[in-house]
């Protein structure tokens, strides 16, 4: 055990324990109750509640080329993201804080959310969607660095998974709630449910304890990993996935007691590891390319689907939801089976299976065919995102000095740069096209093609590709 793990503990002892330690610093406490699930629900669902809303309002101050306009919001909130990223990411590990970062995340999210809503003009809007993206830049960065923190090794995936089934839920709820309470309420209505559900999210991060200060009070429990991920205060092993014996124990207590310890690297050292890993390149940029799969159809879909079946945005919402309830269940799926079978097979089978229902998104067949395309579509591509994540854990335990922080901020920057590109590219191919809704779901194909290739060729200690040659070798000599 480390010397700080042995004084913080000695500080325990003479210290009042907190109520509720094990479970507030439980490993389903981590995922389920605050800032990985509820955190990426919470984000994702302020994140969408303007999709079906933000079009119709600025119609009504008298704005022309709105899918455009709305493009531009969804690029400042990735702009925030971005630019926000790589300091929350080198302050969390150079501290080694998780909870202070997360309740200011919190608090800058009900901020962004009470100035867009009582934004008179466009920038002020675009103002509050790039603080907007500030506070989703700490709630995934630190919020899964906490994850992986906590969680053993090797059930990180599908703790992962089932974080990351928050995306669905934000997007399942957030526009058809916001298309109601337009109508009902009008344009402030949907901000104050986002601010109430926030508000509940940071009440929950307020009670969360963090493992390395439960080491203060039962240094035992926290310090020993044990075979179960039931043991809800599991620290996670960062021992290779493969090719682990008895003799790698002692190697394995040792990195495991330096990933919880600060980083010291500088920035740019991180920076300079992460760059010269061919793993890490390829996974970021899959990231960036599932960012804009995912984000180029948004500000075209609501009039899409005005001017093909007259619908209004309460009724947009509800395309919504029957599009987006399947996605709840993939990205735990398929974190359950990356703890088998590895990332670079999910994510081949995920996007393979998305190709199809992308190119089926173009029949103009009926309302009830395009929601069965939307969400089988939706379905694959979202069981690539606990791969994604997965991977990244990974790297950071394969490269000394990178902490989980590090990557996720690689994460979040990615991301932040193909969902800002996303919407941008979506809005303009559905303006200026006469077919733009197809260039869309076109431009979707030909990015699954390319993550599927670097997903065969760069994911996993031995690649797909290597695998594939290797075996088609052999058959040959056979």
């Amino acid at each position: 055990m480390s010397s700080r793990v042995i004084h913080d503990a000695g500080i325990g002892g003479n210290a009042r324990r907190p109520w509720g330690l094990q479970w507030r610093s439980s490993v389903w406490y981590v995922t389920l109750g605050t800032n990985s699930f509820t955190g990426v629900t919470t984000d994702l669902l302020v994140y969408s509640l303007i999709v079906p809303v933000v079009p119709f309002r600025l119609e009504a101050l008298g704005y022309s080329g709105v899918s455009g306009l709305v493009g531009w919001l969804l690029f400042a909130y990735s702009a925030g993201l971005v630019a926000f990223t790589p300091p929350i990411a080198q302050l969390s590990e150079r501290f080694n804080a998780r909870k202070i970062p997360l309740l200011i995340g919190q608090v800058a999210l009900i901020g962004a959310q009470i100035m867009l809503m009582l934004a008179p003009s466009y920038w002020l809007m675009v103002l509050a969607r790039v603080f907007q993206g500030l506070s989703s830049s700490v709630i995934w960065v630190v919020g899964l660095a906490l994850l992986c923190d906590t969680v053993p090794e090797k059930t990180v995936a599908r703790q992962l998974g089932i974080a990351m089934s928050g995306l669905s839920i934000g997007f399942l709820v957030g526009p058809p709630v916001a298309g109601a309470l337009y109508n009902s309420f009008g344009f402030h209505g949907p901000f104050i449910f986002g601010i109430t559900v926030t508000a509940f999210d940071l009440i929950a991060r307020l009670i969360l304890v963090e493992r390395h200060h439960a080491l203060r009070w039962d240094p035992e429990r926290h310090a020993t990993p044990a075979p179960e991920c039931g043991d809800l205060s599991d620290p996670p092993s960062t021992a290779p996935v493969t090719n682990t014996t008895n003799h790698d124990e002692t190697h394995e207590d040792t990195t495991a007691r330096q990933s919880n310890e600060p980083s010291h690297l500088s920035l740019l050292a991180v920076l300079g590891k992460l760059l010269r890993s061919s793993r890490a390149l390829a996974t970021c940029f899959s990231t960036l390319i599932y960012g804009m799969i995912l984000t180029s159809q948004e500000p075209a879909l609501p009039l899409y689907l005005q001017a093909s079946w007259r619908l209004n945005s309460s009724k947009v919402g509800l395309v919504y939801i029957a599009a987006v309830v399947p996605t709840l269940f993939s990205s735990t799926i398929a974190g359950w089976w990356v703890d088998r079978i590895g990332t670079g097979l999910i994510t081949v089978v995920s996007l393979l299976f998305a190709l199809p229902w992308l190119g089926l998104l173009i029949v103009q067949k009926s309302l009830a065919f395009f929601i069965v395309m939307f969400a089988l579509s939706n379905f694959a591509v979202s069981g690539t995102v606990s791969a994604l994540t997965a991977e990244l854990a990974t790297i950071s335990r394969r490269l000394d000095g990178v902490g989980y922080a590090h990557v996720y901020g690689a994460f979040n920057l990615s991301y932040g740069i193909g969902s800002g590109l996303g919407p941008v590219i979506g809005g303009q191919l559905y303006d200026h096209l006469e077919r733009g809704w197809m260039a869309i779901c076109l431009f979707g194909i030909g990015l699954s093609v390319i993550a599927i290739f670097l997903a065969l060729v760069f994911y996993g200690d031995e690649t797909l590709f290597t695998q594939l040659t290797r075996n088609f070798k052999r058959s040959r000599e056979n």
